[in-house]
């Protein structure tokens, strides 16, 4: 699996597997709040970014992990049917530490497809009917680590990265209530790669307007002396400077923004077709914390 275009990644080893039997589902209940498309930018991003649908794509074991996924298991269900194209014999387990909502996933699971289990942050029981298993391709975890200190959320994210498959990735965010407003961190197991803004640009005033979206990882570093703060205030900027293309819409506003940014020297990764849609993702090194 290639990452993104610039950038390499040095293996990280991994931690130790809790032992069959004495595992325990590591973490705390969400609130739980979720809606039907709500996750639907970063599901279209997976599949639209080669180098991350690759890390399904071309897994030895296509496994899916969506962590957290709420009250109802509706964003599994539709993660599921999104990422099939990618692989014939993709299995997509939604985990969830609430046995009530595992319950009403496994009402609607179809195995070995789209599966409902008990688990958190140490994965627990996904090698289940695979031999070798050597860890999930892709880990899908939002609006989780927000009732979580940041040196928490800095834990986890080694927690979860431990984990994965050797190419694998995770996928860690947070979105407003109908995922209009979106901001994630993508990491392998050496650590953050890249991070993302994805919007509606016609619900926003100014770009920064993302910032109640950040990461936990990153939503307490949005002041002065800091790359992300730099990073959201430069956009405004932007954003303001294209005022002009107003009338042809936001998201040719967002888009002319985008070019702006980029043309300062800020090492956007990807092209005017992903910028169309609300989007910018930059290396993880232009926002890490200071």
């Amino acid at each position: 699996m290639a990452g993104p275009p610039g950038m390499t990644s040095v293996p990280k080893k991994r931690a130790p597997r809790l032992a069959a039997g004495r595992a325990r589902a590591l973490g705390m209940p969400t609130r739980g709040t979720t809606n039907p498309n709500r996750l639907r930018r970063i599901d279209r991003w997976i599949l639209g970014t080669p180098w991350v649908s690759g890390a399904v794509r071309d897994a030895a074991e296509p496994v899916v992990i969506d962590l957290g996924y709420g009250a109802t298991p509706v964003t599994t269900v539709e993660l599921a049917d999104r990422l099939r194209p990618l692989h014939p014999e993709l299995r997509v387990v939604g985990l969830e530490i609430d046995p009530e909502r595992v319950a009403a996933g496994k009402a609607v699971a179809d195995p070995p497809a789209l599966e409902f289990r008990r688990g958190g942050f140490e994965l627990a029981g996904l090698a289940a009917g695979i031999r070798d298993f050597p860890g999930p391709a892709l880990v899908r975890a939002f609006n989780v680590l927000r009732q979580y200190s940041e040196p928490e959320a800095w834990k986890y994210w080694d927690e979860l990265c431990a984990r994965l498959a050797p190419d694998g990735l995770l996928v860690e965010g947070t979105c407003d209530e109908i995922g209009r407003r979106c901001c994630w961190v993508t990491l392998d197991r050496s650590g953050p790669l890249t991070f993302t803004l994805a919007c509606l640009p016609a619900d926003l005033d100014k770009p920064s307007d993302l910032a109640e979206r950040l990461p936990k990882t990153l939503i307490h570093r949005n002041v002065p002396g800091e790359k992300v703060h730099a990073m959201l205030a430069e956009l405004d900027a932007c954003w303001a400077t294209a005022a002009p293309m107003a009338p042809f819409g936001p998201r040719a506003r967002w888009a002319h923004a985008v070019q702006l940014f980029a043309d300062r020297g800020w090492p956007v990764l990807d092209r005017r077709r992903r910028w169309r849609l609300g989007e910018l993702t930059v290396p993880w090194s232009s926002v890490a914390p200071a």
